[in-house]
């Protein structure tokens, strides 16, 4: 009987799932639709209230929405299968986010007035200290998964990534861990921080360079290992 059980909750899963997945992997869609709608009503009849209809269903439907999704899904850090027997709530907080990674342009804009961008993580879940810069083409993945202190500067088309996915097992692995970043911390033009990087306060990530996931970057000043081919000429030369 406890069989026939397990069996009838896997097979009841295996149903409800896709579900799930279909109506989070629509939810774009939806937005865009709504999108549509509004900017011809907005087109037959201008006024303010489609205007804020338009700036609600753009910057705050989806934050909304996110919020409802992680009180009844959390989402917590660790490793679990990325399809398995239990719903992934990443998967739903992805495609909430989805249409500003479609769009960049959509955040960007927020970045060009101070501190708005910072509010706007903080409306995802994110810890956002006071002072922070963001360069306009600043990309992070995941805005439920971030720490940043007072005063830190993210450089030029860098960015953050609150997640990884890996081989592991019978299937794949999802691993979800947050970035945290701290005070007075510099994020270079070009480098990426992998999940679960900590950048402690004050120290430097220089350009171009990726901090891995679950590494550290202390605030000594990083040495960086270059040999050219003027340098093994110069040092031959000395030998010689």
């Amino acid at each position: 009987r406890d069989l026939q059980s397990r069996r009838f909750l896997r097979n009841l899963f295996w149903f409800i799932y896709p579900c799930y997945a279909l109506n989070w992997a629509l939810f774009p869609a939806f937005i865009v639709a709504l999108v549509i709608v509004d900017l011809a009503f907005l087109g037959h009849s201008p006024g303010p209230l489609p205007a804020l209809g338009l700036v609600f269903v753009l910057y705050l439907l989806p934050v909304v929405a996110c919020r409802v999704h992680n009180a009844l899904w959390p989402l917590h850090e660790g490793d679990s299968p990325l399809i398995g027997e239990e719903y992934s709530p990443w998967f739903g907080v992805h495609h909430f986010q989805l249409l500003y990674i479609a769009i960049p342009q959509l955040e960007a804009l927020l970045r060009l007035v101070p501190g708005l961008y910072s509010l706007w993580l903080r409306m995802w879940g994110s810890r956002i200290g006071r002072g922070v810069y963001w360069t306009p083409r600043v990309d992070v993945l995941d805005r439920t998964l971030l720490e940043v202190g007072n005063y830190v500067v993210f450089g030029h088309i860098c960015g953050t990534s609150g997640h990884i996915i890996k081989p592991g097992g019978d299937g794949l692995v999802l691993q979800v861990a947050k970035v945290r970043i701290g005070d007075f911390a510099f994020i270079g033009a070009g480098a990426y921080v992998g999940p679960g990087a900590t950048i402690e306060p004050r120290a430097l990530v220089r350009a171009g360079n990726h901090v891995h996931p679950f590494s550290t970057v202390t605030a000594r000043p990083q040495r960086v290992e270059a040999e050219t081919v003027a340098d093994k000429a110069v040092a031959t030369a000395a030998e010689a």
